[in-house]
């Protein structure tokens, strides 16, 4: 199968990384940190002047109809930016799952989306956390496993939780079920949550890569700087096997997420576990870029106010979301295995993701 992007795909990519290094760099996140919501309003409206939030929103309503083919390479560009803005619940899940559950209220939430002009929130049975309700227009929020809301902002109560980065904004989030629209219940809603999963785990594991290629730049970059014994450390042998182990676990990584990503973006029976394959190869390489930028940086990379913190943190963080390890390699062992789990629209959820 040939995994190589088109022109077009590409200068998409080359677009949303430029205006990120423009416009996003580590002195904007720290001063967002600043603010209530940590999240920009205005830089999102600047996003979606390229298209971003609505990549994946039909045509007839505003957005550019893409698939998580073209998703994956604007997540990546986040992740190595480090973006905070919710991409994640509006863009790779929220958008999609209104797309398929039609109606009004996709009619209503779409070209709002495409416009900039709204964020979701998406919880999932799988975490008792929502990421990103504080700024959402509209949460979509089960109730168990067999029921999808649509919540307006002001019917949702908010508990905050703590997150290990100042970037992430997590809630519990409660509801009543007399100011929500249904969206769907019992088999329908199920299938919808679990492409909702598959989405989130395939746009976090593009993030991760990009969060991993720029944590060994940072370290390219320091080691080539630093010396001892009047010598770049970049040249010992020990970090340059450092350097090369994370580098070869980017790009085992990097096609394992591309393979999700075709999977996914044509709802191939086996999307769940390349969605879980995925996951776990570029989370995993993510840590273990964590791990060695740490190493190379030494205690420099401690402080505060060394950048390399930012995209630790994240790295971190990505490991929680949209389905921890356990969760992942038990759908990847019983596809392997043979189980019984199903893999393709409609998996279950068993115990915690």
């Amino acid at each position: 199968m040939d995994f190589r992007f088109t022109d077009d795909q590409l200068l998409l990519q080359t677009t949303v990384r430029d205006f990120l290094a423009k416009e996003h760099g580590p002195e904007t996140l720290r001063e967002l940190w600043e603010t209530p919501t940590a999240r920009s309003r205005a830089l999102w409206k600047q996003l979606a002047e390229i298209g971003v939030p609505g990549l994946l929103v039909p045509e007839e309503h505003g957005g550019m109809g893409l698939s998580e083919i073209e998703g994956v390479l604007i997540h990546e560009e986040a992740g190595r930016a480090a973006l905070a803005e919710p991409l994640i619940p509006t863009l790779a899940v929220g958008a999609p799952l209104l797309r398929e559950a039609g109606g009004e209220l996709a009619a209503d939430w779409l070209p709002r989306i495409a416009a900039g002009e709204a964020v979701i929130a998406v919880g999932h049975p799988s975490s008792a956390l929502v990421e990103d309700a504080h700024v959402a227009d509209l949460l979509l929020l089960p109730r168990g496993d067999d029921a999808l809301h649509a919540v307006p902002a002001d019917a949702a109560r908010l508990t905050p939780q703590p997150a290990n980065d100042p970037s992430r904004r997590l809630a519990t989030v409660a509801f009543e079920e007399r100011r929500a629209q249904l969206v769907a219940r019992g088999e329908r809603a199920r299938e919808l949550l679990a492409d909702a999963l598959d989405r989130g785990a395939l746009a976090t594991a593009a993030q991760a890569l990009g969060a991993c290629d720029r944590m060994l730049e940072l370290s390219v970059a320091y080691t080539s700087q630093r010396k001892q014994f009047g010598k770049p450390i970049g040249s010992f042998q020990a970090v340059k096997h450092m350097l090369a182990s994370a580098k070869v676990k980017l790009e085992y990584a990097r096609p394992v997420v591309m393979r999700a990503a075709y999977s996914v973006a044509h709802g191939a029976a086996r999307r769940g576990v390349h969605v879980s394959m995925a996951k776990l190869a570029a989370t995993e390489a993510a840590r273990f870029a964590a791990r060695m930028a740490l190493q190379c940086h030494g205690a420099i990379g401690y402080t505060w106010e060394q950048d390399l913190h930012l995209w630790m943190r994240r790295a971190w963080s990505f490991d929680q979301a949209w389905g921890r390890a356990p969760f992942h390699l038990a759908r990847v062992r019983e596809a392997v295995l043979g189980g019984s789990l199903p893999i393709g629209p409609g998996t279950t959820f068993r115990g915690e993701a």
